[in-house]
């Protein structure tokens, strides 16, 4: 089987993908900093292994890191070893940590969001259309990295004076391209500042997931303190970055597909089908880290080693044809049905997918109703991925945001 090494520049991700899933359901990969494990690349394959009870999350299963070759500054050691959280555990430790989240993610609870959200949406617009017209606008910056900053942050009860720390610390997290001298003292500091702010929480409790959590230790759940500090900081991270991509890719999408922007705008193409194509076909998670195998497990006509390391690769699978037919590699809002598994599967779907859906749900139609003439600054294929292997994430989208509906140039 021969090894894939993923970029860590990431200069190629449609290309990286087509040869993981050339490779097969199972790929033999190498990730950056010399990690060799397999990736899952095929829609129906990670479905199973996503369920299957030889998978887990203990890192001391894995072959390598018994022998000791996954050296403490590895830049993604932070995703493969991120501390105790529902990230980390299986089986009934995972129920005790999900569920408690879930309660307050469900589909009713992320409604009620909805006002805030409207809000911070039209007040981003507001500051867009603002700024001086005729000049190129980071849309990634501008917009879409600040409005799921601030729902997850008003859900957990993180103080925006933290954001730019937040922001500083988390793009050191998710980069390859972090010195290994930095990483060690990245993890303390991110873990210090979570840290504090649970402390602030259970000093001083509000009506936010964190002080939940901290009250749901204090009454019987058995919450230790670094499961409620690592979850904190597994929400803020999943739940901004992912649905930043997500916002970023759409806009992409339609921007380079402008007979289907065309009929969305138009109210031909529902914007729910845009945000679940955009999930499909250009995902926000390229590849979901890492998982283990406690004894060897057919794949395919592969074979999962015992011990072995195990990633998702979401960006491959999500353009099978096997599962999405001859057109899985292009872009197709009206696409029915479009079971895709871009949130993951069977108990380990993000329990903020229905918040995601939402944010996007909000922003995207408000973004071109306030911007119709909205258009890209920079041609298609000069947009640049971030050195981030596991998160589809774009340096920056330029646009020209055009004459803001109801002005007159």
């Amino acid at each position: 089987m021969t090894r894939i090494a993923l970029d860590p520049f990431v200069r190629d991700l449609d290309g990286e993908n087509a040869a993981l899933r050339a490779a097969g359901p199972l790929a033999e990969v190498e990730l950056p900093g010399g990690v060799h494990v397999y990736a899952v690349t095929r829609h129906a394959e990670a479905r199973a292994l996503l369920t299957d009870s030889r998978v887990v999350k203990d890192i001391n299963v894995w072959n390598a890191w018994q022998r000791g070759e996954i050296p403490m500054d590895w830049p993604l050691i932070g995703l493969a070893n991120p501390g105790r959280s529902m990230l980390t555990v299986d089986g009934a430790d995972h129920r005790r940590l999900r569920t408690l989240v879930a309660q307050a993610l469900t589909v009713k609870r992320v409604e009620r969001l909805r006002a805030g959200i409207e809000a911070l949406t039209n007040a981003s617009l507001e500051r867009l259309a603002a700024l001086p017209a005729g000049q190129p606008v980071d849309l990634k910056a501008e917009f879409a990295y600040p409005l799921p900053m601030n729902v997850i942050s008003e859900l957990m009860g993180v103080d925006a004076a933290d954001h730019p720390r937040l922001k500083e610390l988390f793009e050191k997290f998710f980069s390859t391209q972090t010195p290994p001298e930095e990483v060690p003292q990245m993890m303390a500091d991110l873990g210090t500042l979570f840290t504090k702010i649970v402390d602030s929480k259970r000093a001083n409790p509000g009506d936010d997931l964190t002080s939940a959590l901290i009250a749901a230790s204090e009454n019987g759940d058995h919450l230790s303190d670094e499961e409620i500090v690592n979850t904190l900081q597994l929400i803020i991270a999943a739940g901004h970055e992912t649905t930043i991509s997500l916002i970023v890719n759409a806009v992409e999408a339609l921007q380079t597909h402008p007979e289907q922007r065309k009929k969305v705008l138009d109210g031909e193409i529902a914007w729910d089908g845009v945000i679940e194509e955009t999930l499909r076909w250009n995902t926000p998670t390229s590849h979901v880290l890492i998982r283990f195998a406690t004894e060897d497990i057919e794949v395919g006509d592969k074979v999962l080693p015992k011990g072995e390391g195990l990633i998702v690769s979401f960006g491959a699978l999500g353009r099978d044809e096997e599962q999405y037919g001859p057109t899985a590699g292009e872009f197709d809002a009206t696409r029915t049905p479009n079971r895709h598994i871009a949130f993951g599967h069977g108990p380990h779907v993000c329990p903020g997918a229905a918040l995601s859906r939402l944010e996007a749900g909000i922003a995207l139609p408000a973004l071109y109703e306030k911007f119709p003439e909205l258009e890209l600054a920079v041609p298609a294929s000069e947009l640049r991925n971030k050195p981030i292997v596991t998160q589809n994430d774009l340096h920056e989208l330029p646009v020209e945001l055009g004459c803001p509906f109801g002005h007159t140039s």
